[in-house]
């Protein structure tokens, strides 16, 4: 069963709530996770198939969705990213918010233990988001906790929050994509980085056992686990695949229980297939064009324009996925009824010649130019997309270099705003702020990957993230879609289906919007 689209009427009220709940309380265990299960079996080990797999394990330092989909199982954040485009309370008990949007004040679940043993306690939180958001240490998620001034322990039990302004996604903010919890002094090792690829120090239901790369990730229950009787499961193998062939060889012998296909398209191939029941669910993720502002002849706003102006992104989603799953404007598919702006609305979303050649003419550029096309070995549908998206720029005269890279490769060239013309495919949590603040908000409030440094969508950002009115944030997040369509720092092609494929056996498994494995927490095995 997938869970449903986040509409309107949901993220609206989520964003009306945020100030005027005094206190949140955490959510009842059937709401965390997926839901629970009145009679589960206990035991065994599900082996999930996945075809790109994580550089490391590290949450803080590593960026990729390979990893966040894994790492959510053993590292938990005060909150929780629930389907739903809410944050809920999950290593917090209660979150109370003071009436200027400026104190947050979280009481922590009692009897919660890492997975090295010791209790958790409000040092260790402070510890945790201190850490992410000092720049020096490097990690990616800092720029998202840039509105804190400063973190409180008047018990171990509380953990006070002041922000130095208004950011009414703090809540979403401190879930796991960066906002994990771990022991204080974690770093203090300077071997500890590389050590999170063999042991897990998190609070999450599974702990570390084994990552061999290019074989497998193997995950125990952890039996201290402060959800009593949770997980059902034994243990997870994540058996890492070379390709989206290989993870339906492997669903048709029975050698993996589970797998989030690549290739939605795939999943025709398996039909009859006696024993396998295959499930779409909405999604969060973008796969997309990135345009480095600062690259060669994508410097000028008019090139960017007509290379947007010259793609179809219906046929880029057919060539790539079978046309499994949504055209994008500016905002993945499960956000643009709660916060996007009309497509139709947007006047460089739909392909236009005529205005692309004229553009290239206008920036000096008519006979066209050669420039390479970044993609990812092992993400399979930038294949054909690439070959589709050379073909479509090719009348104008634009000559594309299709250069295939590692992962490990382009997530250095991305950390280091090197993209040039490039494919991306991320998930992202179901709020604008974390959608777009970090990625598109110029330095040193905001990464921006792409060289955009562009003042206005910067203005627009701030806007959205101050307010907690919900209606006032949309206003400022339509805006700078508008903005982003006008001076394109990326092309958001499509969000494809997520579907995934199980054995009859696997029992209880919800797939998360995000694409990450949270469902696992709460499935089991039957007999």
């Amino acid at each position: 069963m997938p869970y449903p689209m986040i509409d309107r009427r949901t993220a609206l009220l989520a964003g009306a709530a945020l100030l005027g709940v005094r206190p949140a309380r955490a959510q009842a265990a059937d709401d965390l996770y997926g839901p629970d299960d009145p009679a589960p079996r206990r035991g065994g080990t599900l082996t999930v198939a996945i075809a790109n797999e994580p550089p490391n394990l590290d949450p803080f330092h590593q960026a990729g969705d390979a990893r966040t989909a894994v790492t959510v199982l053993m590292y938990q954040g005060l909150m929780y990213e629930h389907a739903s485009g809410t944050a809920k309370p999950l290593l917090a008990d209660t979150m109370a918010v003071s009436d200027d949007g400026l104190t947050y004040t979280f009481a922590l679940r009692r009897g919660v233990r890492f997975h090295t043993g010791q209790a958790m306690t409000s040092a260790d939180v402070k510890y945790s988001y201190d850490y992410v958001r000092n720049p020096s240490n490097g990690s990616p998620g800092a720029a998202d906790f840039g509105a804190i001034a400063g973190i409180e322990t008047p018990d171990d039990h509380t953990v006070v929050i002041r922000l130095s302004e208004p950011n009414a996604s703090l809540p979403m903010t401190l879930t796991n994509r960066f906002g994990c919890v771990v022991p204080r002094d974690t770093f203090a090792n300077p071997q500890a980085r590389a050590r999170l690829s063999q042991q897990s120090v998190g609070t999450g239901p599974f702990m570390l056992q084994e990552f061999r790369p290019q074989s497998h990730i193997r995950m125990a229950r952890f039996a201290n686990y402060w959800q009593s009787g949770q997980p059902y499961l034994d243990g997870i193998l994540f058996s890492v695949q070379p390709n989206a062939a290989s993870v339906l060889v492997a669903l048709r012998s029975r050698r993996v229980d589970l797998a989030l296909l690549a290739r939605p398209q795939d999943a025709e191939q398996l039909q009859g297939q006696a024993g396998l029941t295959t499930n779409a669910a909405p999604s969060l993720r973008q796969c997309s064009l990135d345009l480095d502002c600062n690259h060669a002849q994508l410097r000028d706003p008019r090139v960017r324009r007509a290379i947007a102006l010259s793609i179809d992104k219906g046929a880029v989603m057919q060539a790539a996925i079978g046309g499994k799953g949504k055209v994008l404007g500016t905002i993945p598919a499960a956000m643009q009824e709660s916060w996007g702006a009309p497509i139709d609305a947007l006047p460089n979303q739909r392909p236009d010649a005529a205005r692309a050649r004229a553009l290239l003419a206008e920036a000096g550029l008519a006979d066209g130019f050669a420039m390479d096309l970044v993609s990812i070995i092992g993400f399979e549908w930038m294949d054909p997309a690439a070959v589709t998206i050379a073909q479509q720029l090719a009348p104008l005269g634009i000559r594309l270099n299709i250069q295939r890279v590692e992962l490990g490769v382009w997530l250095n060239a991305f950390r280091t705003r090197n993209m040039r013309f490039t494919f991306n495919d991320w998930g992202t949590q179901p709020d604008p702020h974390i959608l777009y603040y970090r990625h598109f908000h110029g330095a040193p409030r905001g990464a921006d990957f792409r060289n955009w440094n562009n003042a206005e969508a910067d203005r627009l950002l701030d806007a959205g993230m101050a307010t907690p009115d919900p209606a006032k944030r949309k206003e400022a997040y339509v805006a700078f879609q508008r903005v982003m369509d006008e001076s394109v720092p990326t092309v958001m092609l499509y969000s494809p289906d997520l579907v995934t494929v199980a054995q009859a056996r696997v029992r209880n498994y919800v797939q998360h919007p995000t694409g990450w494995w949270f469902g696992l927490a709460k499935a089991w095995i039957a007999a």
